[in-house]
Order: C-alpha cells, then structure tokens, then sequence
C-alpha cells in the first residue's frame, strides 16, 4: 500500500479489526506464553478469528506479530526464530484475508524501560525495531502499526526505523489515561504533535480506558493534527474475577454506540483492543453504515 492509497482509503471512516489476545485465551490459550508461538501451532484458530473480522467488517487486519520484537522473543527463548516468526505470522494474516482486508505489520513496545527511568536508549530500540520492520516489509505488510505504545522516545524510535526501512504508511498509537496522559510521563496531545511532525500517517490511542471515557482525548487530538485520528479501545474497564480473568461488561451495542461519538468527534480510523470480538466491529460497522 502507498501512502496515496492510504490517505485514499482514510478519507472515509475505516475499521481495524478487535482483540486478538483475549480471544485466543477463549479458544484456549494459555496465560503467561508467548502469544506469536501459539499461533503457529494454532493456526486453524487465529485464521477462522481473522475471517469472522472481515466479515464483520474489518478493513485493516493485525498481523499476529505483535511481540514479535527481539527483546520480548527473548522472554521466551525465541529470539533466534524472529525472522521465521514474523514472515510466518505475517503470511496467516495474508492468507486468511485473500484481499478482502489490509495487513498491517504489527509491532509494539519492547517492554524495556527508556533512559534516564532504565537501560533502553534511542538507538537500541531504533534497532530492535529495525530489525523486526525489515522482515515485516519483506513479508509483505500493507502497513505499518506501532501500537499500545506507552513512552514517546520509544514510539518515535519505532516509527524512525519504519520510516528507514520502507516507504509503508505508519500508524501509531498509545496508551493513555481518560485525562489524555501517557503512563511512562507525558500527555497524547504533545505526544501526536510530535508524531505527525516525524511522518506518522495516522496517530491515536488504543487499549487504554473504555470509549466512553475517550470523548476528550480524541477531540483534543482531532483538533492538534491533520493525519487520521484513530480510536481503538477496550470493551469498557474490566473487573478481575477470583481467578484472575479480566471481565469486560461493555456489550457490542453499547460499544458501538460509544464508536458513533468518537468518530463524531474527530476519529475515522475505528476498531476494538482487549474485550472486544467481531461481534463488536459487526455493531460498529451496522451502526455508522460502513
């Protein structure tokens, strides 16, 4: 995809598709594993979730590489595989889509505190994620989504090295507070500035609270930049039961009637984090017309 075709694409509102985690979790999962793994042993599972998406009305899919980064394969042993995982997982999102939906390559935060607060620097990252956009562009990514970001430097290290490395529209979103702060300092509205400033194609939020709570935050950034705004959050706050599942109370319908505000004010890149299923982009997409 060339950055015309996306700017083309985002003129209207568009739809990502929901949580993949808590999901595959549902269909069995395992707690506490390596999510990327899974999947490749798992096939069957994440393809029939990626289908029920586009047919729910998804337009741009995540591919499954989301801790697909050196640093956290590491956590697992894994790190020596990287190549073979990304282009694997990267290729089961292409299949499942057949070109009925965009893939974006999906990556996030290394989980490595940035300096003065821990070790990470700038060009520590800029290379970790170099490292893992290059398989990614050679897989053949439609796009690029650095996502649940929590710290600017870290952000703007991993949309640097997309931009190095290819010419693919970049999206980038973070995890904020409802008052629009960032968890590792900081707020959303300085942190887009700086984002469009450095070649973002679209900036937003994700995860972080329920919709409902977002009405400022994606207000606020509307009126600081002029790329696509994007809101992709949670089915609501959730409640840990006793063994210590995250239940999300925020049915499909109420979520989607919360999406209708937020592209009300300002946002036209749409879909669901943790919580939400195709169910929830089905509403979504039935309630704006998509």
């Amino acid at each position: 995809m060339t950055k015309q075709e996306f700017q083309q694409l985002t003129q209207n509102t568009v739809l990502l598709d929901g949580a993949t985690g808590s999901n595959l979790m549902a269909a069995g999962m395992p707690r506490g594993i390596c999510t990327e793994a899974w999947i490749l042993d798992h096939k069957e599972i994440f393809q029939n979730l990626q289908d029920q998406y586009i047919k729910a009305g998804s337009r741009i899919l995540c591919a499954p590489t989301f801790g697909g980064n050196r640093i956290s394969l590491s956590l697992h042993g894994l790190q020596d595989r990287l190549e073979e995982m990304n282009r694997t997982l990267l290729s089961y999102a292409k299949e499942t889509a057949q070109g009925r939906a965009y893939i974006a390559g999906d990556i996030t935060t290394t989980g490595k505190m940035m300096q003065p607060s821990g070790e990470m620097t700038y060009e520590k990252a800029f290379d970790v994620y170099c490292e893992q956009l290059s398989v990614l562009r050679d897989a053949g990514a439609d796009l690029i989504l650095a996502e649940t970001m929590i710290n600017i430097e870290e952000t703007l290290a991993a949309l640097d090295a997309a931009r190095s490395v290819c010419d693919l529209p970049v999206m980038c979103t973070m995890t904020v507070e409802a008052d629009g702060s960032i968890f590792s300092g900081g707020n959303i509205i300085e942190a887009v500035a700086a984002l469009e400033a450095a070649g973002a194609d679209a900036v937003g939020v994700n995860c972080s609270v329920g919709p409902d709570q977002l009405v400022s935050v994606i207000r606020n950034i509307r009126e600081t930049v002029s790329v696509p705004v994007i809101a992709k959050p949670n089915a609501g706050m959730p409640f840990i039961d006793d063994q210590g599942n995250a239940i999300y109370h925020m049915g499909p319908q109420e979520f989607a009637g919360h999406l209708l505000e937020l592209s009300r004010q300002g946002a036209t890149i749409l879909g669901g984090c943790c919580g939400t299923t195709p169910e929830y982009i089905r509403a979504v997409s039935s309630l704006l017309n998509l």
